[in-house]
């Protein structure tokens, strides 16, 4: 489904992709599924979109923001809102399905493939957008749990659908890796001298 001389372009929609992953069971190595892309094509942009807490210090994402904005990632982000709804209840809110599509049309007369690493359904007039301009589009998401975390409306718009399940042996971040890394940081914790 992906011819070595076309022009690549990758849309990931951080919070989905985070799910998607989590519900096949593997995390993801953003290092090998840039290198597996970029052997599929030619790699135009990887654009990475995710909404963040106000206080970036504290924030759990920020490492992965950071390794992914100096490793060739456009990384697109907003903060969270919060809010009260009807209820009384307190709410967040962080979408970026607008910059992510805006960004998908401003580049897609430099595109022949576009990769949308999202199951959200709000995302099918986009599809449908880059294939009036041209642009093949392979939506990456799973149907492999229950439920499936893909919109059918988007999966059957799409020119073509990968199951990230599929995708695990090639972009998945090896178990043993977690563990090592775990093992480092408990070991500075420990060697840290107390104040």
């Amino acid at each position: 489904m992906f011819y070595s001389d076309e022009r690549l372009g990758l849309f990931i929609d951080g919070a989905n992709l985070y799910a998607t992953a989590r519900g096949c069971g593997f995390d993801i190595d953003f290092r090998r599924l840039l290198r597996d892309f970029q052997s599929r094509g030619y790699l135009i942009r990887a654009y990475y979109y995710t909404a963040l807490a106000e206080d970036l210090e504290v924030s759990t994402i920020r490492p992965l923001i950071d390794w992914l904005d100096y490793n060739g990632y456009t990384v697109v982000t907003k903060p969270i809102k919060e809010f009260t709804d009807t209820q009384g209840r307190r709410k967040v809110k962080g979408n970026l399905d607008i910059e992510l599509a805006i960004d998908a049309l401003e580049l897609a007369e430099k595109l022949d493939h576009m990769v949308l690493f999202s199951g959200d359904g709000d995302f099918t007039p986009l599809v449908a957008a880059m294939q009036r301009r041209g642009v093949r589009v392979t939506v990456v998401s799973t149907v492999t749990t229950q439920p499936a975390m893909i919109a059918d409306d988007l999966r059957r718009r799409a020119d073509h659908f990968l199951d990230l399940a599929e995708l695990a042996p090639r972009i998945g971040r090896d178990p043993a890796e977690r563990v090592a890394r775990e093992a480092r940081r408990n070991a500075a914790i420990d060697a840290a001298p107390e104040v």
